[in-house]
């Protein structure tokens, strides 16, 4: 039994929405588009090495906090640049504009940012595992319900 290195970083893993334990498997069904009817649909179970992309029942409630987070942190970065690079102002229209931007920046990088919520939320409860192609997921049947499944 010999450990296997990933040739994917962390950083790589989350951003790349690849299964955390394989870091191979990608954790969506379709490639990122604006379809937003498909968007956020998720393999049942890595393709590469067989992990549950839903561990329970209302597994990615936390990724609404996580999103939120990031877009007030986009929101903070985009207000520092825009101050820095082309000021505020009280005498005229440059607040508007950066509202304007930042609102259009935000809305267009939702669907991204939901994928990447999800990605960095189960990379936070799976973890790296070398040795995955000698040892299986672990079993969390006990905690899903095939009725409730996908109801959030």
């Amino acid at each position: 039994m010999e450990a296997e290195k990933s040739s994917r970083g962390y950083a790589a893993t989350v951003l790349g929405c690849y299964c955390p334990r394989c870091r191979e498997g990608k954790l969506f069904e379709k490639k990122f588009a604006f379809r937003l009817k498909s968007v956020l649909k998720m393999n049942k179970y890595c393709p590469v090495c067989g992990q549950p992309t839903e561990i329970e029942v209302g597994f990615y409630y936390g990724t609404g906090y996580v999103s939120y987070f990031i877009a007030v942190l986009l929101t903070v970065i985009s207000a520092l640049l825009w101050w820095l690079v082309i000021g505020f102002s009280t005498d005229d229209n440059r607040f508007i504009y950066w509202l304007i931007f930042n609102s259009v920046a935000l809305v267009c990088l939702q669907p991204w940012l939901m994928r990447f919520a999800r990605s960095l939320w189960l990379s936070w409860f799976v973890s790296y595992d070398p040795y995955w192609r000698d040892t299986k997921p672990e079993d969390v049947s006990e905690r899903m319900n095939d009725e409730q499944g996908n109801n959030w």
